[in-house]
Formats: C-alpha cells, structure tokens, sequence
C-alpha cells in the first residue's frame, strides 16, 4: 500500500487514490453503459421502422401518441446513456474526470430513466395493436412499477440501509 494516497476504506478501494477511485468508477460506469446501450439502439431500430412497415388497421389516434411519445423517449434515453462516451472522448487528457463522472453519472440515470418510459410506451403501443386498450394498460403499468421498483426502489432501499462512499455525483 502507498501510505501517502491511502484513503479510509468508505472513500473507496483499500490504498486507492482519490484519482484511482475516480478512473475506476468512470471505467465502471462506461462499462455499465455498454449493457443499456445495445436493448435500447434495437428499440429505437424497431420504433424507427414500424411506420415504414404498417400494413393493414392504421393507427388510431391514441396509438399515434404513444408511438411519438415512444419514440422520443427512445430517442433521448439513446442520447443520454451515449453522451458519457462521447464526453469522454472529447474531453480527454482535458484532467477533470471528477467532473465527467458527475455529468455521467446523471446522464446514465437520466437515460434508464427515459429508456424505462420508452419500454413502458411500446408495451403499451404493441398490446394496445394486438389485443386491447384495457391490457395494455394494465401491461404497461405493471411493466412500469416492475422497472420503477426494481431500478430505483431497491437501489435507494440498498442504499439508505448499506455503509454509504463519499458520492461523487
């Protein structure tokens, strides 16, 4: 261990620097992405080209709405969980990746929060097409407290109740 950039064991790793936690937590953080990434690019890959193949019942009005509302989430959820990525390459050696791990940080969440709006849309828009209003929004509700529960309740349960780090964001 370097004595001299050991920190307590809550700010991190045992004898890792300020500047070790910080590289280490923005690499986990990339990496974390690289899972999101992929499951939202192929709903926005689908959502881009379901107009393109509608055939048959045009959409009402409601469905019209939702597919828009679907879309941009998509779209802005794919925006948010990319920009980390792209901040770091443009501002790297710029030695602010304190600052880059805060942005990130809230930018991911921002991102699965948005990406969680736009699976709820198209579970709602898909059941709504192939069965009916009523399921779809007994489905999308269901899908929306299961994602709500299991991405936010949980991790701020584990975390009021767990030995908190020094929070970088």
């Amino acid at each position: 261990m370097r004595p001299a950039q050991r920190r307590d064991d809550s700010q991190g790793e045992p004898g890792e620097s300020r500047k070790e936690r910080i590289d280490r937590e923005l690499m986990e953080l990339l990496n974390e992405l690289r899972v999101a990434l992929p499951g939202v690019q192929f709903l926005f890959a689908f959502l881009l080209i379901v107009p393109f193949q509608q055939q048959g019942t045009p959409f009402t009005d409601f469905q019209r709405d939702v597919y828009f509302v679907t879309l941009l989430a998509a779209a802005v959820a794919t925006g948010l969980l990319i920009a980390p990525a792209a901040q770091h390459r443009v501002l790297f050696r710029q030695h602010d990746k304190e600052a880059l791990l805060r942005r990130s940080n809230r930018s991911a969440f921002l991102g699965l929060t948005v990406l969680a709006v736009a699976i709820v849309g198209a579970v709602l828009l898909v059941t709504d097409a192939v069965f009916d209003l009523t399921l779809a929004w007994i489905t999308a509700v269901a899908i929306a407290v299961f994602l709500v529960w299991w991405w936010i309740a949980v991790p701020l349960w584990k975390r009021a109740h767990n030995r908190q780090d020094e929070p970088l964001a």
